[in-house]
């Protein structure tokens, strides 16, 4: 087998799978459907660019799709973007203003309209011949290298900022799913820079032996970079259901001094108010408790209550609320009495709602797991 074949058969195989995917997050029935319809369309955009790796010739039978293929990468960034914002982000709806990312797309048709779209094919032909050396045409590749630099280190940070306002106003977040969501984006920032190094081989080689294998290593790595999709959509089904974008974190709302603040009796007096109140109402047991239901609870506003857990106490509301149930836990576990519940049903009844994230609060806390705490709670 060449590598031009097995080029394609990557190539093939790829598509069909991001297509496949596509469609599933199409019709799979779900409360995150605009999450699912942005990934489906960023797959959809991916596979159309894969098409190129089935091309062994330029379809000078189909020239004007093949224009409309290659701007349909100008959509690419953005629509991951905007993915990404839809699953941070639990109050994000697609409005006008979002049809600003599509300026790109649009100007690339316009400029494919005055050389190709309407033109005879001799013209069309001379016109791709000479455009790579164009001013436009540089424009437009330093314009999508641009984007794409700028789209994904924004879903980056936005990713990290709808974590840091999740550990510090909710409990329980399926920090896994966010995490899966952070090493999508590093993969895809990684891959992009396999096309770097095609275009920059092209520009000083030319389109020779070492510029195919780049292509079909390009091919393999979108390949891989499909299956771990698939990978993710079947391990984690429901994905990360997203924080209220009205919220910020913290250390914008309350930055911090570069020592420790001071905690003057007032504050002292909240802290201890606050903690015998977790004691006596154990309102950590409620398993999807927030810092607003809380704050509601101790008759105090979101926003001191956030600073005081956060800054004066300097943990987040995640820690400080699951630190009160591992104890419950480990009473549990302690008492002979309740010897017969299972692990499942101690972590449900302490407020948490998954083995996993339990698993890891005990250990993180005990150094040991629920188990081995139970056989040896000394």
């Amino acid at each position: 087998m060449d590598k031009y074949s097995f080029l394609e058969i990557a190539a093939f195989i790829g598509i069909f799978l991001v297509l496949f995917l596509a469609l599933f997050l199409l019709t799979v029935k779900t409360k995150h459907k605009l999450a699912n319809w942005l990934l489906a369309f960023f797959l959809f955009t991916n596979a159309v660019d894969a098409c190129k790796f089935l091309m062994r010739d330029f379809p000078v039978n189909f020239i004007n799709l093949e224009a409309f293929r290659w701007s349909i990468n100008y959509l690419v960034p953005a629509s991951f973007y905007l993915y990404v914002l839809s699953v941070c982000f639990s109050n994000f709806r697609l409005k006008p203003k979002h049809l600003w990312h599509t300026i790109p797309f649009i100007a690339f048709n316009l400029y494919m309209v005055y050389g190709i779209y309407f033109e005879d094919r001799a013209s069309k032909i001379s016109f791709i011949n000479t455009m790579n050396q164009t001013p436009i045409m540089q424009f437009f590749y330093f314009l999508f290298e641009f984007l794409f630099q700028v789209y994904f280190i924004a879903s980056l940070l936005v990713i990290r900022k709808s974590k840091t306002v999740y550990l510090e106003n909710y409990t329980n977040p399926n920090i896994s799913i966010l995490n899966a969501l952070y090493k999508i984006t590093i993969l895809y920032y990684v891959l992009h820079f396999l096309v770097l190094i095609r275009w920059l081989v092209t520009f000083i080689f030319g389109l020779g032996e070492i510029r195919q294998w780049i292509v079909t290593l390009d091919g393999f790595a979108f390949l891989f970079c499909t299956c771990w999709y698939l990978f993710v959509a079947l391990d984690k089904p429901e994905f990360f259901r997203g924080v209220n974008s009205l919220l910020k974190p913290i250390s914008d709302v309350a930055p911090k001094q570069k020592s420790s603040p001071i905690i003057d009796d007032e504050k002292n007096k909240q802290i201890e108010f606050l903690k015998d109140f977790m004691v006596e109402k154990e309102p950590y047991l409620d398993s999807s408790l927030t810092i607003q239901d809380l704050a509601e609870q101790l008759k105090m506003p979101v926003k001191d209550l956030s600073t005081l857990i956060n800054l004066y106490m300097d943990k987040h509301f995640f820690d400080f609320v699951n630190e009160y149930r591992i104890e419950k836990a480990k009473e549990i576990l302690k008492d002979p009495l309740q010897k017969e519940l299972t692990i499942l049903e101690i972590l449900y009844q302490v407020g948490f709602n998954s083995k996993s994230s339990f698993s890891t609060s005990f250990k993180k806390y005990t150094g040991t797991t629920p188990t081995d705490f139970r056989k040896n709670p000394n």
